[in-house]
């Protein structure tokens, strides 16, 4: 039972925990006024979860920027594309977020908080322009905002190539 209440990260400086706190806050905050400048909505809700990722654990494979807006593209693609064949029923969402997950896997672009992208079209039902604004230009934000945060902080970001 232990195994189960027990914490498996390690124990964070609470600079770094401030830090994570920060960008997050600089990240949203800055897209969102972004977003009331051009007009158009460039947040969603799983950016919320993109941010614990790229500015609490920006070393994870699954914070790089490729898996950000690739798996926020595709994932949003493939429940865009089950949005119009099938209809807004429990099972389609399960399907969509089942076959995003398998595709991100496939392409190797896993972001975790991209998995909620078809519970999100599916529940909001818009349009392909969706993946302009908000996936693409708000992912491509985030991940911007996020390289150069690291940089003024001097944290590793985004990870060389293997």
């Amino acid at each position: 039972m232990r195994r189960y209440l027990v914490p498996h990260l390690p124990a964070a400086p609470l600079t770094r925990c401030l830090l994570a706190g920060l960008g997050a806050v600089l990240a949203v905050g800055l897209v969102g006024g972004l977003s009331l400048q051009v007009g158009t909505p460039l947040l969603m809700a799983p950016f919320g979860a993109s941010c614990v990722l790229l500015f609490s654990v920006p070393g994870s494979p699954l914070s790089q920027p490729m898996h950000v807006v690739g798996g926020h593209l595709l994932s949003s693609m493939v429940a865009l594309t089950l949005r119009l064949a099938l209809p807004n029923e429990w099972w389609a969402v399960a399907l969509a977020v089942g076959l995003a997950i398998a595709l991100m896997a496939a392409f190797r672009v896993t972001h975790p908080p991209a998995g909620a992208d078809p519970i999100v079209v599916f529940a909001a039902d818009p349009g392909f322009s969706y993946l302009l604004t908000p996936v693409l230009a708000g992912s491509v934000s985030m991940v911007l905002i996020a390289v150069l945060y690291h940089r003024l902080t001097k944290t590793p970001y985004p990870m060389k190539p293997a």
